[in-house]
């Protein structure tokens, strides 16, 4: 980097770099996996699209909201009949993709990036009337950028009580929207100093349950819009919003302002691709249990019958463990399936009772097992100082016998990471059962969106526009 461009603020310097993006610079196998990380996205919106929670988010937007200040609009909804105002479509498109914490993760950022990108990309391309190329390079620029917002927190969001996800997706968004607004590279920069001011997300939910969190990645998408809409009309933000005296980290990360790297926003742009480092999940709960379900299915296929386990001890690296295992003996017995995805005791004791850990094991009648109470009551939690955290989600389990025999696994990088992922097949299979789930997804309606998806962006006639792509993915296209 030359001293100019270290002159150069890294809100403008990710502007200039948004502004020249075009499909064409992203390599392929980047746009291909962008490609099933969106049909990953599509699939949870199809599952998730009848839960209590997106009918609840649809009337909350719809046109008999409450406030009188939603309506119909024409941007489609991810699994869906509705069509809404842009903003309110990607509010529940977030919704939609996150509601069952079971997509998407950079793993390094601990942000998920495709439920914030995703809806952000859709509305603003459905809304400027753009091609499937131009939404498919804007979702990855708001990936790019989500992450790497971030990775500049350097794992520390959480311990503060912040949610990186809707703190991290408000600035991909806003850049998302800005470029395909048509906004120049000081727009671009603009938007994301005018979103600065409205990205936030608290872990509070943490205590019960609640359902803020599920809203986090879809209101990061709508200020995104937001943010873009009063830069387009000459709103003025400030240009020093990440390194600024009272930029995102000195404000967000108080307690660890000395351990943030805000310069990791603009860094290796174009050059690193942090897509590709993004984790598919295979467990619909909090990321950080996933090392220790895999251990816990691991330990039982090598002796540990559940029945005969008197003590397990399980190790966390202090800042997932105040997420997945603080306070301990509330997390022993959640009160909601939100409650139990982050619970550690339960996932744990899950997994060992039932051999397995699937959307079943997060049902009412999975949290009123007696045999999985009553193991999640014999969990306990230490500290793991060879935890890979931040860059890995390490877990390691211990499980006593009432014979005396010990057995423990370690999981120092949790699966789906970008050196175990997912594969790109594991993927289509991921979603095919979801879509399998799905009351009005028949196989017509599977292979219909999953053509949409795997030709987003891809050369010849039949490649879709942005609307043509909603729509396909809607469940009622037009």
């Amino acid at each position: 980097m030359t001293a100019r461009e270290q002159q150069i603020g890294l809100a403008q310097r990710v502007g200039r770099f948004a502004a020249g993006l075009t499909l064409a610079d992203i390599p392929e196998e980047v746009a291909e996996r962008a490609r099933h990380l969106i049909l990953d996205a599509v699939g949870l919106a199809f599952v998730s699209a009848d839960r209590d929670f997106a009918e609840a988010a649809a009337a909350a937007l719809g046109p008999d909201s409450p406030t009188g200040s939603a309506g119909a609009g024409d941007s489609p909804v991810l699994g869906r009949p509705e069509r809404l105002e842009a903003r309110d479509a990607a509010v529940l498109n977030g919704v939609l993709v996150h509601g069952l914490d079971f997509d998407d993760t950079h793993i390094a950022a601990v942000t998920h990036v495709t439920a914030s990108a995703l809806p952000a990309a859709l509305a603003a391309a459905v809304r400027a009337d753009r091609g499937g190329d131009e939404l498919l390079a804007a979702y990855v620029l708001g990936v790019e950028v989500a992450a790497r917002v971030g990775l500049g927190g350097a794992g520390h969001f959480h311990d503060s009580g912040y949610h990186p996800t809707a703190v991290a997706g408000a600035f991909g968004a806003a850049t998302v929207a800005a470029k395909l607004g048509g906004l120049d590279a000081d727009g671009i920069a603009t938007a994301q100093g005018i979103v600065g001011s409205m990205a936030a997300g608290l872990l509070e939910f943490l205590e019960d349950g609640s359902w803020t969190k599920r809203l986090h990645p879809g209101w990061a998408a709508m200020s995104g819009l937001t943010a873009a809409s009063f830069a387009r009309v000459g709103w003025s933000g400030p240009p020093a919003v990440y390194e600024g005296r009272f930029g995102l980290y000195s404000t967000h990360l108080q307690t660890a302002e000395r351990r943030a790297r805000p310069e990791a926003v603009a860094e290796g742009l174009g050059e690193v691709w942090e897509l590709a480092r993004t984790a598919v999940k295979p467990y619909a709960s909090c990321h950080f249990t996933h090392p220790f379900v895999d251990a816990a299915l691991l330990l039982r296929r090598e002796g540990a019958d559940p029945a005969r386990i008197t003590r397990v001890t399980a190790g966390i690296h202090p800042v997932p463990g105040k997420v997945i295992a603080e306070p301990l003996d509330a997390k022993r017995t959640p009160v909601s399936e939100y409650d139990a995805k982050f619970s550690l005791p339960f996932t744990v004791a899950a997994a060992f009772v039932r051999d397995r850990f699937g959307l079943a094991e997060l049902s009412t009648e999975a949290r009123q097992d007696a045999d999985i109470l009553a193991l999640a009551r014999l969990v306990e939690v230490t500290d793991d100082p060879e935890s890979a955290f931040p860059g890995a989600y390490s877990g390691v389990l211990t499980v006593e016998l009432d014979d005396g025999r010990v057995l423990t696994h370690r999981e120092q990088v949790n699966r789906g990471h970008d050196t175990r992922p997912l594969t790109n097949a594991d993927v289509v299979a991921k979603f095919r059962e979801n879509m399998a789930a799905c009351a009005d997804a028949d196989d017509a309606v599977t292979a219909r969106v999953e053509s949409a998806v795997l030709g987003l962006g891809k050369s010849g006639d039949h490649s879709p526009t942005a609307r043509q792509f909603a729509e396909a993915c809607s469940s009622a296209p037009r």
